[in-house]
């Protein structure tokens, strides 16, 4: 047996002991120690938004290796690891392409089979990447939302010495900010509304930040870019606001990505619609964090430069680390909007 967080029903989650699972063929047990709480985790467990009950969310994980199937051969027992939570098909259209990030006929662990909230979770054996000693358990925690920042980057042509918009200074957008700094960005640029939030981007890279409350924000980005704009713009926010923002700072020519997810509807003027018309920019979005082979480069490049201290942890970047055993307290704090800063990170070992 073995103790996890099981969500029953909505705004039901109970700290319990369930059975331990065990690998089967291609499959390892990882020991978790600490699983982050995503943005995605808070409705299925404060709304309506879980696929089935009793169920045990969390996919953003890291622990080590306890225990390997049959036919096991990149890992061993004892290896730190990081989850990869999607479990694709590998049968369809798209994971023959290597789009398995739009799998249709896809699992995932944390919210379509038992994820992380645990002590012990089971994944298949791809779903497992290695990690050095360098990287803490705690960056591990860190590698899916890296990861969705690294692929939200290159879903452009993108390319360094040039001109680069962060809008959103969250996790995502501040990985997303040092990845366009690794692979050379002349200039990137944070914008938000929180000041904390530019200056911890200016801590882990960033050229410059502008405070998008300030009634001269744009003219302070247009002095930035000599009055053209930036080459490449990524939302991270999901927000109204930096998504018509986006159409504005882009230049001629520009590549934008929505790496945020809206949760509002989106109505353009004419006006701002017209922006992509006149200045010929490119429009696309992001969606998770996954190349071939599986899981992709994403994940690799993670790994390596987290090691190398290349790719910066702050320690900000987590708002509090809290013992599995008061999980549902956790999930609580999510109902008072504004109270969490940061992620919070459950820790299975207590």
């Amino acid at each position: 047996m073995m103790k996890a967080g099981v969500v029953h029903a909505k705004e039901d989650l109970r700290y319990e002991e369930i059975e331990k699972p065990v690998p089967k063929k291609g499959q390892v047990l990882i020991k978790v120690k600490y699983t982050g709480i995503c943005g995605s985790d808070v409705p299925r467990v404060n709304g309506d938004a879980c696929h089935f009950f009793p169920n045990v969310l969390g996919h953003e994980f890291s622990g080590t290796i306890e225990e390997v199937g049959e036919g096991v051969s990149a890992l061993s027992i004892g290896d730190r690891v990081a989850g990869v939570p999607l479990v694709p098909c590998m049968e369809c259209e798209d994971c023959q392409k290597g789009n398995y990030s739009l799998c249709k006929n896809y699992s995932f662990i944390g919210s379509r089979e038992f994820g992380s909230f645990a002590e012990y979770v089971v994944v298949p054996e791809k779903n497992a990447v290695k990690f050095e000693e360098e990287v803490s358990f705690e960056q591990g925690a860190f590698f899916e939302p890296a990861t969705v920042a690294l692929h939200g980057l290159q879903r452009v042509d993108y390319q360094g010495g040039k001109t680069v918009a962060i809008l959103g200074g969250g996790t995502i957008g501040l990985f997303v900010m040092q990845w366009a700094k690794i692979f050379g960005a002349a200039k990137v640029v944070v914008f938000d509304i929180a000041d904390e939030r530019i200056e911890l981007g200016k801590r882990l890279g960033a050229t410059d930040g502008i405070n998008t409350l300030q009634e001269d924000f744009m003219q302070q980005a247009m002095d930035m870019t000599t009055g053209k704009g930036f080459d490449y713009v990524y939302e991270t926010a999901g927000n109204t606001i930096t998504m018509k923002m986006a159409f504005e700072l882009a230049a001629n020519k520009a590549q934008v990505c929505f790496v945020g997810t809206p949760t509002k509807e989106l109505s353009f003027t004419v006006n701002e619609w017209e922006n992509m018309n006149r200045k010929e920019f490119t429009l696309t979005g992001s969606w998770m964090s996954y190349s071939a082979p599986f899981p992709g480069q994403e994940w690799d490049l993670t790994a390596h430069y987290f090691k190398t201290g290349d790719l910066k942890f702050d320690d900000s970047f987590i708002f509090k680390k809290m013992p599995l055993s008061q999980i549902a307290d956790a999930f609580e704090m999510f109902k008072t909007p504004g109270i969490v800063k940061g992620k919070v990170l459950i820790d299975s070992t207590k």
